[in-house]
C-alpha cells in the first residue's frame, strides 16, 4: 500500500541550523527514520540513471562534518564523503537504471520508478521520505519534497554523494569499453567534448538514443538503437527535422513520421 504525501506536525526549523534540522525536527515529531533520496546522472546523454536512498543516525552530523550537495564537492571529498556515509549510515539502497530502460521509458518516469525501488529496498523501514526537488507519487511512507534538497537535508546530500560516486565510477568503467569518448572525463554529460566525439563516432550501445543530440549523431552516421526507443519530447526534435531516430525493429526514417515504442 502506498502512503499519500502528508504534511509533518507543525516544527520551528530555522534556515541557519544546518543541514540536519529538518530530518532532526522530524524525527522529534516521531516521524523517523528518516529517508533521504536523489539522483544522478539525469541530465546526461549517455550511461545510466543512478538512484540512492539513505538513512543517517541522528546526532551523526559532527562525524559526517562537511556533508552537501555532491556537485559542489570535489572528487577526493566526495570518495571520502562516501565511504563515510557507507560506515555510519543506519541503511542505504543504490539503484542503477540501465540506458536501455532510460530510453525505453523516458528518463522521468525511469527516475521517478528508480525512487519508488530505492525506498523499497531500504531494510529499515522510513517514516518519513525527503525527495529532491519534485514530488515523488507512490511511495511506502510519507514523503515531502524539498527544494535544493541535496543542500538542504543530510540525508538527501548523503544520497547524492552515493548516487553520483557510484555512477561516477561506472563511468569510469565504460571509459575502459569505449576510450573514444572519454567518459571518464565528463561522466556522459553534454560537454564540447562530449559533443566532438559524438560527431566523429557516432552513438554507442550506451548513450541514450531517446535524446535529441544522440538521435541526430545516430542519422548522421547511418546507425541504429541498439534497443527500443521510446519517443520522448527531446527525440522529436529529430522527427521535426526530417524523420524518426530509427529504432531496434523500425524498417528506418520516416519522414514527417513518428514511431512509439
Amino acid at each position: 500500500m502506498t502512503a499519500e504525501l502528508i504534511r509533518p506536525p507543525r516544527a520551528v526549523v530555522r534556515r541557519d541550523s544546518g543541514t540536519w534540522s529538518l530530518q532532526t525536527a522530524l524525527h522529534r515529531r516521531g516521524l523517523g527514520p528518516v529517508a533521504g533520496v536523489d539522483e544522478a546522472g539525469r541530465g546526461a546523454c549517455a550511461g545510466p540513471l543512478v538512484i540512492a536512498s539513505c538513512v543517517l543516525r541522528p546526532g551523526d552530523a559532527v562525524r559526517l562534518d562537511g556533508l552537501t550537495d555532491s556537485k559542489l564537492m570535489t572528487a577526493a571529498a566526495r570518495d571520502r564523503m562516501y565511504d563515510l556515509v557507507l560506515a555510519r549510515a543506519l541503511d542505504h539502497a543504490v539503484v542503477v537504471v540501465p540506458t536501455a530502460e532510460v530510453d525505453l521509458k523516458g528518463v522521468h518516469v525511469a527516475n521517478i520508478e528508480g525512487m519508488r525501488r530505492a525506498v523499497a529496498r531500504l531494510a529499515t523501514h522510513p517514516g518519513y521520505v525527503l525527495t529532491d526537488g519534485f514530488r515523488v507519487p507512490g511511495l511506502t511512507a510519507p514523503s515531502m519534497p524539498v527544494v535544493k534538497g541535496d543542500q538542504a537535508a543530510a540525508c538527501v546530500a548523503a544520497a547524492s554523494v552515493l548516487a553520483k560516486v557510484t555512477r561516477d565510477r561506472v563511468m569510469a568503467g565504460l571509459h575502459e569499453q569505449l576510450p573514444e569518448y572519454r567518459f571518464d572525463v565528463h561522466k556522459g554529460y553534454c560537454t564540447g567534448l562530449h559533443s566532438r566525439a559524438l560527431a566523429e563516432h557516432g552513438p554507442s550501445h550506451e548513450h541514450r538514443w531517446s535524446y535529441a543530440n544522440v538521435a541526430a549523431a545516430g542519422l548522421r552516421h547511418g546507425l541504429r538503437a541498439p534497443h527500443r526507443v521510446a519517443l520522448s519530447v527531446a527525440a522529436a526534435a529529430v522527427v521535426q527535422n526530417g524523420g524518426s531516430p530509427p529504432v531496434d525493429g523500425d524498417r528506418g526514417p520516416r519522414p514527417g513520421g513518428a514511431r512509439r515504442g
